[in-house]
């Protein structure tokens, strides 16, 4: 179950629209309008990004009167951002063995 959930997390966080309205998201609640401002796009269009990140449990949407209010949900993130240290020893261990090499290179 986790790795399904990290794949909806990361199919979501795949497109620079979507993470530009979690960073928006961020700071605090937004309507779809607001989010869609920066990008103009369409209502419409803001909505179906939106949808992506609700099904990837990176957003909650709710009603207010008329308007559809996101907020952030970091749970997600968090989950992604643990899987991704794994391999932050993988990467640092071959750097530190790349340096080690090139210092050992003769000039």
């Amino acid at each position: 179950m986790v790795e399904r959930n990290l794949d909806t997390t990361f199919m979501a966080l795949a497109d620079p629209t979507r993470r530009a309205m979690l960073v928006a998201l961020s700071t605090g609640e937004k309507s779809i309008g607001e989010l869609a401002a920066p990008h103009a796009m369409s209502f419409a269009g803001a909505s179906k990004h939106v949808g992506v990140l609700v099904r990837a449990g990176l957003v909650r949407r709710r009603k207010i009167g008329r308007q559809q209010v996101c907020t952030l949900e970091a749970t997600p993130l968090r989950d992604a951002e643990q899987w991704l240290r794994r391999w932050e020893g993988f990467w640092t261990d071959r750097l530190d063995a790349l340096e080690a090499a090139l210092k050992e290179k003769p000039q």
